[in-house]
C-alpha cells in the first residue's frame, strides 16, 4: 500500500508541476496580441483595421497572436486553450478564427471555430499556413506572413453563408448605454405624448400611457431592454409631475445641449475594450512549422 500512495503522490506532483509550467493565456487585449514584438506599431493597426471592418461586414471574429512559445504544451493544446479562454466569435454562430504564431518554436496553427469548419476546414487552413504564410516566415517578413494569411482567412470566410451581424452599439449589443437615454426621438416624444395622453386620460392615466408609448419607442431605437425600462420611468415621472417641472420656467431637460446623443466615438488599434461574442471551438483547423 506504502508503494501505491508513493506512486500516487508522484503522479500528482508530476502533473502538478506541469500545469504550473503551462503558458499563461495572455488577456485578449485587442484583436492582435504581440508578446514577441515582431510586428511593428503601424502593422498591427493595419490588421486591427482590417478585422475590425470585417466582423462588422461579416459578423465572424478574427483574432491573432503571437508568442515567443507554448512549451512544454504542444501548440494544438495551447491553441484550444486560448480559444476557450478567448471565446472568439459570435455565440451559437462560433464563427471565430484564431491565427496563432509561436515564434521560437517557429510553429503555427490556425485555430477554427465549430460554425467555420466547413469554408475554413483543415485543408483549407493547412494551405493557408503552408502556401501563404510559412514562404513568408522563413525569410522573417513575420509581419508580411500574418497580413497576407489573415486576408486569406478573411476571403475564405466572405465566401461562407454566415448570418448578418445585427447593429452594435458602443457599449456592446443590446446593452445599456446612459447617451439613449438623450435621444432627441425619445425626449421629443415624451414631450409631445404627455400633453396629449394627460388630455385625453387624466394626469396618472396619461403618464402611464406617455411612459408606456415611450418604453416601445425607446426599445426600437436602443435595442435594450433596460434602456427602455428607464426610459418608459423617466416618462412617466415627467408626464406625471410635468406642471411643477414646467411652473419653474427651467423647462425640460433645459441643463443639457442639443445633440447629445451619437453614435459613439472611433477607438485606435489598442481596442482594450473589444472581446470575444461567446464562440465555441472543438479543435478544427491545421497546424504547421517553417
Amino acid at each position: 500500500m506504502r508503494v501505491i500512495k508513493s506512486l500516487l503522490v508522484i503522479v500528482t506532483l508530476c502533473f502538478g508541476f506541469a500545469a504550473e509550467a503551462q503558458v499563461a493565456v495572455p488577456p485578449l487585449t485587442g484583436r492582435v496580441v504581440d508578446k514577441t514584438a515582431s510586428l511593428s506599431s503601424e502593422a498591427i493597426a493595419r490588421l486591427d483595421q482590417k478585422l475590425q471592418a470585417f466582423e462588422a461586414r461579416k459578423g465572424s471574429q478574427i483574432a491573432v497572436l503571437l508568442v515567443p512559445t507554448t512549451q512544454p504544451e504542444a501548440i494544438e493544446q495551447y491553441s484550444l486553450r486560448v480559444a476557450e479562454a478567448w471565446k472568439i466569435g459570435r455565440k451559437k454562430i462560433d464563427d471565430g478564427a484564431i491565427l496563432l504564431v509561436a515564434k521560437n518554436d517557429r510553429k503555427l496553427r490556425i485555430e477554427v471555430g465549430y460554425g467555420l469548419e466547413g469554408a475554413l476546414n483543415d485543408v483549407t487552413a493547412k494551405r493557408i499556413i503552408d502556401e501563404i504564410i510559412t514562404p513568408k516566415f522563413k525569410t522573417g517578413d513575420f509581419a508580411g506572413g500574418v497580413e497576407d494569411g489573415v486576408d486569406k482567412i478573411i476571403g475564405v470566410i466572405d465566401g461562407e453563408a454566415l448570418p448578418v451581424p445585427k447593429p452594435q452599439h458602443e457599449w456592446g449589443e443590446g446593452a445599456f448605454n446612459p447617451e439613449d437615454l438623450f435621444n432627441p426621438v425619445l425626449i421629443i416624444a415624451a414631450l409631445a405624448l404627455s400633453g396629449i395622453t394627460r388630455a385625453l386620460l387624466g394626469r396618472l392615466g396619461g403618464a402611464l400611457a406617455t411612459g408606456g408609448l415611450v418604453g416601445v419607442i425607446a426599445w426600437i431605437v436602443a435595442a435594450s431592454w433596460i434602456t427602455a425600462g428607464l426610459a418608459a420611468l423617466l416618462s412617466f415621472v415627467f408626464a406625471l409631475f410635468s406642471d411643477a417641472l414646467t411652473s419653474g420656467g427651467g423647462g425640460f431637460g433645459g441643463g443639457r445641449s442639443g445633440g447629445g446623443w451619437s453614435g459613439g466615438s472611433s477607438r485606435g488599434s489598442s481596442d482594450s475594450g473589444w472581446s470575444g461574442g461567446g464562440g465555441s471551438f472543438g479543435g478544427g483547423g491545421a497546424s504547421g512549422r517553417w
